[in-house]
């Protein structure tokens, strides 16, 4: 009986553990794809960086729409890698208790050509990724936000008359 009893007890003692180490390697595979991804962006491999959102992502880029489609996300990051140089590093990787949904923070840099002048612009900013575990173990990112720590320029300040307007 006192046998059975200090299994049991070893076995309920170790549940935590088990727990630990799982949240610790779902962290470790969301923060290996996300790594995975900004590789394949940084080869401009458009095909490949659009295969990391699942198949109902929502992706909201700055200054723009949000794209809810596959089609959409594909030209999001067609114009984006044509013309630029893109990474990204995560600072923050999170698993909910629940083991399903993960959560990356971190900071972007991005430089491209500018328009007008063809001189390089750089830009640099956060985004928040929201990554979702599919049956088969592996994660894909469901929801992708970014926008820039650079201040815009006031649009009033050189519009004709704007000192003027009280």
């Amino acid at each position: 009986m006192k046998a059975k009893q200090f299994i049991l007890t070893v076995c309920v003692a170790l549940v935590p553990l088990t727990v630990a180490f799982a949240a610790g390697a779902d962290e470790k595979a969301v923060r290996d794809a996300d790594e995975q991804w900004a590789k394949a962006a940084a080869l401009k491999d458009v095909a490949k960086t659009v295969a990391f959102y699942a198949d109902d992502a929502v992706v909201m880029p700055p200054n723009a729409e949000r794209a809810t489609t596959k089609e959409a996300i594909l030209k999001i990051w067609k114009d984006l890698l044509t013309d630029a140089k893109v990474s990204w590093k995560a600072t923050k990787v999170e698993v909910a208790k629940s083991g399903d949904i993960g959560f990356i923070s971190g900071t972007y840099e991005v430089t491209m050509n500018d328009v007008v002048t063809g001189k390089p612009v750089n830009d640099r900013g956060k985004y928040l990724e929201v990554w979702e575990k599919n049956a088969d173990g592996s994660w894909k990112c469901g929801a992708d936000i970014w926008n820039s720590d650079i201040p815009v320029a006031a649009a009033t300040s050189s519009a004709p008359g704007a000192a003027e307007k009280k």
